[in-house]
């Protein structure tokens, strides 16, 4: 962003800019190191330029996505006592947040080499990351971070919840929901889910199932998580817009899983005054490089050295 671009950019829309990318990247110029490092390496990544993991991820609805996300997992008992044995959400809600940031853009614009990085660095913690847990038909339970039930539901969850926070904002995905979860699903093998689902519908199907079968619970540790949620510490405008983002995030959960989770729709048009927070939000992020134009400047780089 050069300086006459900054001189013309409305202070308020500055101050936004900053705090969001504080929130996202830690850095209050979206330049975090791990994000300049998009620009290097000497592949092209996992996932095609301009495809629809980088349709999804670039968008604004990645803002409802990732509180709707947070508060699906918290229904399944193992991958919630992780979260509240091992996280520091309550301390450090922004560190957390950037944290799992971090390992989405990597994996979606790094190249393979800085992906392959990111998804080790996440593997050693989640190493540590054990304990017991009370199951969803009440027995106690043994539980790691890498068990296999417990990485496909914060895959399933994750996949369900970007789409739909993706499918608020309106905007179009090159060949449709189904190719985003097949796109996704790469990120899935890379944390060691086997046969991640590859459709809408086997997606959808996947997470029922985990209910059908008595594996998700509400009960006071997801109350606990849903009143975090519900209202972070974020001060002003910042807090009021994410007020109607969580509003969004809950309109999109199916009746069956706001139940557990103890939350109502708001009878206000939410999802609207959400599109309106989403554009000034884009106007904001739009000043200013990001992720994205990291990962074209490799792929610009590549193509040169292969002419």
């Amino acid at each position: 962003m050069t300086d006459a671009t900054i001189s013309s950019t409305p202070a308020w829309v500055q101050s936004l800019r900053g705090k969001i990318l504080v929130a996202l990247a830690g850095d209050p110029t979206g330049m975090a190191p791990y994000v300049r490092a998009i620009a290097e390496g000497d592949d092209t990544g996992y996932f095609a330029e301009n495809g629809p993991a980088w349709t999804v991820h670039a968008g604004m609805g990645t803002l409802v996505a990732g509180i709707r996300a947070l508060l699906l997992q918290a229904l399944h008992p193992g991958a919630l006592a992780g979260v509240h044995d091992w996280s520091r959400y309550r301390e450090d809600p922004i560190g957390r947040l950037t944290g799992t940031v971090r390992w989405v853009i990597t994996l979606t614009y790094g190249s393979k080499t800085q992906a392959d990085a990111e998804t080790a660095r996440v593997g050693r913690f989640h190493r540590r990351v054990k304990g017991e847990y009370r199951a969803g038909d009440g027995s106690e339970r043994a539980y790691t971070a890498e068990a296999a039930d417990l990485v496909r539901w914060v895959h399933l969850a994750f996949t369900d919840a970007f789409l739909a926070g993706h499918e608020v904002s309106r905007t179009p995905i090159p060949g449709g929901p189904d190719a985003y979860v097949s796109d996704w699903a790469t990120a899935g093998r890379l944390m060691r889910v086997v046969d991640p689902p590859l459709t809408r519908s086997a997606l959808r199907a996947e997470i029922d199932g985990f209910a059908d079968r008595g594996e998700l619970r509400g009960d006071e540790r997801v109350a606990e998580v849903v009143a975090f949620l519900r209202k972070p510490p974020f001060p002003g405008l910042m807090g009021l817009s994410y007020r109607v983002l969580f509003a969004a995030a809950v309109a999109t959960i199916p009746r069956r899983y706001r139940v557990m989770l103890g939350v109502r729709r708001w009878p206000l048009p939410v999802l609207t005054l959400t599109r309106v927070i989403l554009r000034i939000t884009e106007r904001a992020l739009g000043s200013g490089p990001r992720a994205q134009d990291m990962a074209r400047q490799r792929l610009r780089r590549l193509e040169s050295e292969t002419a």
